[in-house]
């Protein structure tokens, strides 16, 4: 058996065409605003900010967004050529083989799945405030993940969150589509009024010193606010469902990071301009900030605002996972129940209602604030590889890959990529990466013991479909 078969862009295209193609390049935008536009403009820019690199945030969010950018180019040209389901799963099956393939979607699965959680943990936090506020109060035994010192049991909250969620997806892509787009505009007003009514209270004096951190503070900020960034890529997951995938795609990756770029620069620059970066080590670093100006109602629609921001984040997460499963199943690495599409609504909907129940069971009972640098690792991890998969790509299907989108200046453009992720990834911590690798090996186990044995490329009938 060849674990490093390769598919061509030519199988792929025979085996996409399950699902229904009804995204435009506005669709894809919002749905990777939806993903990117959350826990890190309402979360984690305080605690960036506070801990890592003062008013000097602004500089970690510009690396951490040229980081994405070179990926995100790199993206657009596979997206392009290889427009189907499962990202970076399916740009490695091309440019690298099988093994690679597994290594990348096994990564994939934990930057989704812990990503995820994290979020409908931030976002059960925001909704217990929202609760608080008129008088109702949970039990603690439903308000958060299993803690004896607290009397924890469960995160109800995000339980819940994440079924109806998952719910919404069964229903079809275009009703989420919709159901994204609504939430997209709400978060968007939102952080567009802080921007406008906290520009007023700004005082250049808490711009003082600047990088207090020194760089080396700035840097760790980056690696840090990396995970403000993760969801461009689930854009690419929707590829088999995008009604012009070479222009809309690269269109959809592009647009989506820049506008979200432009905003998260500019909310870091007001946000440490009212408040000085000391006092900011604080779970709602933008709330907090109108309340430290008395615009306490202002703050309220911040906390809605965050919650709309913080859903569609969730949705695009689960989204992308259900996709990537369903794209591994397809190829026989896991159970090909997952890649079973409903009739009625033309979504897969055994790996919809798996990447569901997995998530809540994470989310609901296992506390993830240590957990949540693997989503960045994790995501460095893809970037890097499909960076370099760029080159394999243009060395293995010259000539036959389809007019598209192309990333300019290969072979320097996709290794300065590479690169950068992986120095981004050497500033995370020793713990991250010590999860990271175990769950690396738990991956490869499980190719061992059931994927290389029910690949659909080491079925001699299958050869001859797919080569």
């Amino acid at each position: 058996m060849d674990i490093f078969r390769k598919k061509t862009v030519e199988s792929v295209d025979e085996t996409a065409g399950k699902l229904r193609r009804t995204l435009s390049a506005l669709d894809l935008t919002a749905l990777g605003v939806g993903a990117i536009i959350g826990t890190g403009i309402f979360v984690l820019t305080g605690v960036a900010a506070a801990v890592h690199a003062g008013p000097g945030l602004m500089i970690s969010f510009v690396i951490a967004a040229l980081t994405c950018v070179l990926s995100a180019i790199c993206y657009s040209e596979f997206a392009s050529s290889v427009p189907v389901s499962g990202s970076a799963y399916a740009y490695s099956y091309v440019a690298f083989g099988e093994i690679i393939a597994w290594i990348l979607g096994w990564d994939l699965i934990l930057e989704y799945g812990v990503a995820a959680a994290a979020v409908a943990s931030g976002w059960s936090s925001y909704f217990n405030g929202l609760l608080d506020g008129f008088g109702l109060h949970l039990p603690a035994a439903l308000s958060g993940a299993y803690d004896a010192s607290k009397g924890s049991v469960i995160n109800l909250p995000a339980v819940i969150i994440i079924y109806v969620i998952t719910y919404l997806l069964n229903r079809g892509i275009k009703e989420t589509a919709r159901f994204n787009g609504v939430m997209v505009i709400v978060k968007l007003i939102v952080v567009l009024l802080f921007i406008g009514v906290g520009a007023f209270y700004v005082k250049p004096s808490n711009w003082s010193p600047f990088l207090p951190f020194g760089f080396g503070g700035v840097v760790n900020g980056a690696a840090t606010v990396f995970f403000a960034y993760i969801g461009f890529d689930a854009v690419a997951t929707a590829a088999e469902e995008v009604k012009r995938p070479q222009r809309d795609l690269p269109i959809g990756i592009i647009s989506s990071l820049a506008i979200c770029t432009v905003l998260y620069i500019t909310v870091s620059l007001v946000l440490t301009g009212i408040v000085p970066y000391t006092s900011l080590n604080v779970g709602d670093p933008v709330a907090f900030a109108l309340r430290f100006v008395d615009q306490n109602l202002l703050a309220g629609l911040i906390s809605i605002g965050a919650i709309a921001g913080m859903t569609t984040v969730l949705l695009v997460m689960l989204f992308g996972m259900t996709r990537l499963l369903f794209a591994i199943s397809r190829d026989g690495l896991l159970t090909k129940k997952l890649s079973k599409v409903s009739g009625k609504s033309q979504t897969p909907t055994q790996s919809t209602w798996v990447t569901g129940t997995l998530i809540a069971l994470l989310t609901g009972f296992v506390p993830l604030n240590k957990l949540a640098n693997l989503t960045s690792i994790g995501t460095l991890f893809a970037f890097a590889v499909v960076s370099v998969g760029i080159i394999a790509l243009r060395r293995n299907d010259a000539g036959k890959v389809k007019q598209g989108f192309r990333v300019p200046w290969v072979p320097f453009l996709p290794l300065l990529s590479a690169a950068a992720c992986v120095y981004l990834m050497m500033n995370l911590q020793a713990i991250t990466w010590i999860g990271f690798v175990i769950w690396m090996l738990i991956g490869l186990i499980i190719y061992i013991a059931y994927g290389k044995k029910h690949s659909a490329l080491n079925n001699v009938s299958n050869i001859d479909k797919l080569s």
